[in-house]
């Protein structure tokens, strides 16, 4: 039977949760221990996959097709597991399969109620995920306590308790001490409201985790001890670091894991841990001496997190290179009037990840082609695929107008076309193609030397591909495609000779990049980008390289 980790938080949202269950998922991996992580949000969608960015962040996709929550992307890039669709819940899908037994009957013609139909289909779910024999289950709630969204999950983990035995069951809160600056000294009051709250609900916390932008002193760690009702180990300093994979060695120096393992009954003899490779890691993040500049052409670079894999797997490859990764966040509907300028020339390399809707296409399309031209590093993901397709059909094939029927159905030109075997489907999420497709790579070929393979799968999340009618026109003007799906039916990679790297495909390898293990292309894309910082490769094509 595996034991359950159940993380909350209080006071404040975007504390860090996900980044402090993940980073107990590692510290429990390196004791030996068999981990898996899930998370339960409490909005009604039915997954993020409909959410607008700038509220929600980027959906991560799962092997299986499953759109999720950002977190899920944390939880497998630190415990380096590949979870699926279960390892994410939300209140539309708990409600929506409530509703369904309902109408099958399932519930023999008993009121269906928030306990204990709906607080049962929660445990369901957590409990689903013992199938592949872990022996611990970290789950986040979501929100904050006290939300009115969240109060089914916090009864639900309250009953779990009950359930599975009180030793196999650990509390974790995660809570704000601010510092004042008048006062001159942090305030313990939120945190005690917050589990006074908690608390109120039925859970008493095991592990209180204190975030902060300074280290919680003992003094203060025996207060909320006292006040709080928790030992003073398991109250836990989890200040602000300068990357995000330090965490993990930082609570590992605060005893999180020591004294998680003690609750749980897993002791220090059997389960030893070794953070030797995690340590490694983070010394080369701390002592990177190289640096290279990356231009990121987004519709959502005002919020971060709408590329949070895309960036992390940019920085996983900095590391592998000993090199910082500096991001110039660059507005898609801004680069037609940034070419040319000292921006642009000074960037070593552009990335254009995926994304939907034709707002800031046609600065997508004119930054690929400012990087063909001027032998920038680029790397298309997705969107940025077909953005690529679509710049050369234009600037190369001369096919005026052409375009992707999802963006402009009239176009003369539909060199990126929806399937015809997807058209008959009417749901927003059936008409996509979602989770790993293999791929065959074409032997000598760039991609094919990055993967040092060639066959390889990615995730994918998209609707429209590129239109195989006009295949033969862009590969007979000098484009390759490097990969295609196992039929050969489908454009899975694109790169073009004699480009130090300009490299598009039409999956989303950013989820499956790890700190400690780069994806294959972004490794060589920052290897690329890395050549031109240091001088190492032409600033501008010869003319005799580029394709006519």
């Amino acid at each position: 039977m595996a034991k359950h980790i159940f993380v909350t938080g209080g006071v404040a949202s975007s504390l860090g949760k996900g980044l402090t269950a993940a980073s107990l998922g590692r510290l429990l991996k390196a004791r030996g221990l068999r981990v898996t992580m899930c998370k339960l949000d409490p909005y009604i969608n039915v997954d993020p996959g409909t959410m607008n960015p700038f509220e929600h962040g980027e959906v991560f996709v799962t092997d299986d097709g499953g759109e999720t929550d950002l977190d899920i992307g944390h939880y497998e890039r630190f415990i380096d597991e590949n979870l699926n669709k279960g390892s994410n819940s939300t209140t539309g899908s708990i409600y929506s399969s409530v509703i369904a037994k309902e109408r099958k009957g399932d519930y023999l013609g008993k009121t269906v109620q928030v306990i204990p139909h709906v607080t049962n289909e929660i445990k369901e779910r957590v409990l689903k995920l013992e199938a592949d024999n872990p022996d611990v289950i970290i789950t986040e709630v979501g929100g904050t306590v006290g939300d009115i969204e969240s109060l089914p999950y916090i009864e639900a983990i309250r009953q779990f308790r009950k359930e599975v035995g009180r030793n196999n069951v650990c509390y974790i809160h995660l809570t704000l001490v601010p510092h004042i600056g008048p006062a001159g000294e942090q305030k313990t009051k939120p945190t005690q409201h917050s589990v006074t709250e908690l608390r109120g609900r039925g859970i008493q916390p095991d592990i209180i985790v204190c975030r902060s932008d300074q280290a919680i002193s003992q003094e203060l760690k025996v207060k909320i001890s006292m006040l709080c009702d928790v030992p003073v180990e398991g109250v836990i300093s989890a200040i602000d670091a300068a990357s995000i994979y330090q965490i993990p060695l930082a609570l590992h120096d605060e005893g999180l894991d020591a004294y998680v393992c003690e609750l749980l009954g897993f002791s220090d003899e059997d389960f030893p841990c070794d953070l030797s490779g995690w340590e490694g890691l983070v010394n080369r993040v701390l002592q990177a001496d190289r640096k290279v500049r990356i231009g990121l052409i987004g519709k959502y670079v005002n919020l971060a997190d709408a590329y949070l894999s895309v960036v992390e797997s940019l920085r996983h490859a900095g590391f592998a290179h000993k090199a910082k990764v500096d991001i110039e966040w660059i507005q898609a509907e801004e680069v037609t009037q940034l070419l040319g300028s000292q921006l642009m020339h000074d960037l070593d390399g552009i990335v254009v990840p995926g994304g939907f809707g034709e707002r800031g296409v046609e600065g997508k399309i004119a930054a690929v082609g400012y990087a063909r031209e001027y032998a920038i590093p680029c790397l298309g993901l997705c969107l940025g695929m077909q953005t690529m397709i679509i710049e050369y059909a234009r600037d190369v094939l001369g096919l005026e107008g052409a375009h992707s029927t999802e963006l402009n159905s009239d176009t003369p030109h539909p060199v990126i076309d929806i399937m015809d075997t997807q058209r008959k489907v009417t749901d927003k999420g059936g008409t996509m193609r979602l989770g790993a497709y293999k791929a065959n790579l074409l032997p000598g070929s760039q991609v094919a030397e990055a993967y040092g393979t060639t066959v390889v799968s990615e995730r994918h999340r998209h609707r429209y591909e590129v239109n195989p009618a006009y295949r033969e026109p862009l590969e007979s003007h000098g484009l390759v495609c490097s990969g295609t799906s196992p039929d050969d039916l489908l454009v899975e990679f694109i790169e073009l000779p004699g480009h130090p790297f300009w490299v598009g495909t039409q999956a989303h390898p950013e989820f499956r990049s790890r700190p400690d293990r780069p994806h294959p292309l972004f490794d060589a894309f920052i290897g690329a980008s890395l050549a031109r910082a240091e001088g190492r490769a032409p600033h501008l094509l010869d003319p005799d390289q580029i394709p006519s």
